[in-house]
């Protein structure tokens, strides 16, 4: 029996739902304006950070919600939500003090475990990404990973700001956990928004800086993105990347590189030649399209790929997709152009592939 069509009301609520969220966001602002000015140094202005190299003008948000509104965008995966979920190795997380291992657990969010320690980045373990619980991007896949069963976390790392990769609940439970806090190593201008949520342990980085915790060597690199959590604050504070490095002299040397949130830019051959290769990268592929309006901010998976070649990684898991609905693209999609990116620059299938929700790869 034919289903009857929905109302053109109930066809318009998540549309207005999202309005009323960018609306509501106006007053989520932050940080002053100028406060890490600096003439000397050309990614600082006046009026915040910008990226390192020249983009396309910003594009209409209102033409993309409209666009959104009249195509009715995004259309729902083939696989209808139903998305092939790993059964967490949860035991074997919380004993491991050996293998090198990565966990997805959705979006962004990863568990590294290297040399004994467990880092996790960019956590969001909420419902939605948005400081609102009744309005904002919704998980579409539901977490097969509760933060309670993660083992002890020794590092957090944070890309920047946008909602859907710093989560106030998530950070605040992470800081609460049995055992103490994790260090967090966040981007210049976020320790003070910590610092307001009463998260003290805390080092802020610029790009290049350099910190040692406990074994491990932790770099904050450049990334072409932006920040806000607000309408009021936009690159107010700092974006970038992670490279998480064994120390010198490590017996089982072993090295990743976390992309965190991205467009395409030079900035990845100039990480490439800082650190010559990469034992595995984790390298956004989701929430491209529409190109016009995405590509400043998010890489599709052949730039994606294009990222992976830069920074000479050995391995990529491709992340930031088949969890929250970011953009036009259907959220099963990105690994299926992966597969055909990978193929065309003729690399190995397994060279850069993606992780089911909740599985772990050993790289031992």
């Amino acid at each position: 029996m034919p289903t009857k069509p929905s109302s053109p009301r109930k066809r318009l609520r998540p549309h207005l739902r999202r309005i009323a969220l960018v609306l509501a966001l106006i007053s989520a602002g932050c940080a002053a304006a100028g406060k890490y000015y600096d003439p000397d140094k050309p990614n600082r202005t006046p009026s915040g950070f910008r990226n390192n190299y020249p983009q396309e003008p910003r594009a209409s948000l209102l033409k993309w919600q409209w666009e959104r509104i009249t195509q009715g965008l995004p259309k729902a995966p083939t696989n209808n939500y139903r998305f092939p979920m790993a059964t967490p190795e949860i035991a074997w997380l919380q004993a491991n003090k050996t293998t090198p291992s990565v966990t997805w657990i959705s979006h962004a969010t990863a568990l590294l475990q290297i040399d004994g320690m467990n880092v996790i980045t960019d956590p969001i373990f909420s419902d939605r990404a948005s400081p609102f619980s009744f309005v904002g991007p919704r998980r579409k896949v539901p977490l097969n990973i509760a933060l309670t069963q993660l083992p002890h976390i020794d590092v957090v790392v944070i890309s920047h700001n946008h909602y859907d990769h710093l989560d106030q609940a998530s950070v605040e439970q992470l800081n609460k956990q049995a055992g103490g806090p994790p260090l967090f190593l966040v981007p210049l201008g976020v320790k003070d928004w910590m610092a307001d949520i009463g998260i003290t342990n805390v080092r802020e980085m610029d790009w290049w800086d350099k910190t040692a915790v406990g074994k491990l060597d932790i770099h904050f690199v450049p990334a072409q993105h932006w920040s806000a959590r607000g309408l009021m604050d936009r690159s107010e504070t700092l974006w970038g990347g992670w490279v998480i490095k064994t120390g010198e002299g490590a017996p089982h040397p072993f090295s990743v590189f976390f992309a965190g949130d991205t467009g395409y830019s030079k900035d990845f051959q100039d990480i490439g030649r800082s650190f010559g290769s990469f034992d595995l990268a984790l390298i956004p592929i989701g929430a491209y399209a529409p190109r016009w309006f995405m590509k400043g901010q998010h890489v599709d998976p052949a730039e994606a790929v294009q990222i992976h070649q830069d920074v000479h990684a050995k391995r990529s898991i491709g992340i930031h997709w088949g969890t929250f609905e970011l953009a036009d693209e259907p959220l099963d999609e990105p690994p299926k152009l992966l597969a055909e990116a990978v193929k065309k620059a003729g690399l190995p299938e397994d060279e850069f592939t993606v992780l089911k929700h909740g599985e772990t790869l050993k790289l031992d």
